[in-house]
């Protein structure tokens, strides 16, 4: 039973990745939006919150891609998603539906740590997104966060000022949006694949969370710092696609016996908690070298790798020991350009040789 919805629940309750490819959604409508019911109801009680939603599937997306560059997995996009260019391609936002099934296929529905990683990145996306549109004065519901104003350490010589990002919309928002699809009527979780993905997606929500950072600026004669007003930032989102890396490489395995909680695989272990933070599977991942169509695996085949490197991105590693091919690229680029009075400048031609190396 499990299995089963593994394989046919997940694409329909992932399909609000899908917004990314509406180019102007607000003027679209809640209608045509790939979403579950429940997201359409909230989507129209608050339209003006699609924008924020595309720009978090977007930034889950993408940063994905960033994470995953030189992998095996490297969070692979159908090629009709995105263009060779490591940005999204325009043919992508301009189109009309591409659910997330289509982008995503395999790992969107394998309950592997890859599963994981996209619902962790795409809900800590959301809350950024969603936050960043408060902090910038975009929605009347939402603004900075008023509560730290006057406060501080007068002895110090600082105190909270300016416009701290307030989490609290952003995190009650991406619950209610994104979790909303993975409880039945009731309200509560229905099964292990659905608890994994609420614990996943509330992993992304902590990584932003934890990761907030304090800024201050000076105040003073001739920039003396005698005081300083601070506020709380959200980092960049960069940063937090590297925790929820680091969460992704110490990920732990659960059992597929559903419970009240999520549990360890290992019974062994069971004792050891599980906390809020960590990303969690149920099924161990392929190793992603070969090609498999039928579960859109892309394989390593034609995957530049690096010669000299000991990482993931080795030509030993990437190329899973079938070997690599190497072609030699000439690079031609203007260069030593000076400007000539008046009024041109003027360039060498210079030309460079570079090994390329790609996987058998």
């Amino acid at each position: 039973m499990v299995l089963a919805c593994i394989k046919y629940c997940y694409p329909i309750r992932q399909r609000w990745l899908g917004v990314t490819s509406f180019g102007v959604p607000e003027k679209l409508g809640c209608t045509n939006l790939p979403l579950s019911a429940r997201q359409k109801d909230l989507c129209k009680k608050k339209p003006y919150l699609i924008p924020s939603i595309r720009e978090g599937a977007r930034l889950g997306i993408q940063e994905c891609r960033n994470q995953f560059k030189h992998e095996r997995w490297n969070c692979s996009i159908s090629p009709t998603v995105y263009t060779a260019s490591s940005s999204l391609s325009l043919s992508f936002i301009t189109s009309s539906l591409a659910s997330a099934h289509t982008m995503f296929g395999y790992e969107l529905s394998s309950g592997t740590k890859e599963t994981a990683f996209i619902s962790a990145v795409t809900a800590a996306g959301l809350v950024h997104s969603v936050t960043r549109s408060c902090s910038a004065g975009n929605m009347t519901e939402c603004s900075c966060d008023t509560s730290l104003q006057n406060g501080g350490s007068a002895s110090e010589g600082w105190h909270w000022g300016g416009c701290s990002d307030d989490l609290h919309y952003g995190m009650w928002f991406s619950r209610k949006f994104l979790d909303a699809p993975y409880k039945n009527a009731s309200g509560k979780d229905s099964d292990v694949v659905n608890l994994m993905h609420l614990h996943n997606n509330e992993a992304g929500r902590q990584a932003v969370s934890k990761l907030m950072t304090v800024d201050c600026r000076c105040h003073g004669v001739s920039g003396s710092c005698a005081v300083k007003t601070c506020w709380k930032s959200m980092s960049s989102f960069d940063k937090i696609g590297s925790y929820l890396k680091d969460k992704y490489e110490n990920s732990i395995q659960i059992s597929d016996r559903l419970k009240r909680k999520v549990r360890r695989k290992e019974k062994n272990d069971r004792k050891i908690p599980i906390w809020k933070e960590d990303l969690v599977y149920t099924n161990k991942s392929p190793n992603y070298c070969v090609e498999d169509s039928k579960l859109g695996i892309t394989g390593t085949h034609g995957r530049e790798c690096n010669r000299t490197s000991d990482g993931p991105d080795s030509c030993n590693l990437l190329c899973c020991g079938r070997g690599y091919n190497t072609h030699v690229v000439r690079h031609v680029e203007r260069c030593e350009c000076k400007f000539v009075w008046c009024c041109y400048v003027r360039c060498r031609r210079c030309e460079s040789m570079t090994d390329v190396h790609t996987c058998k």
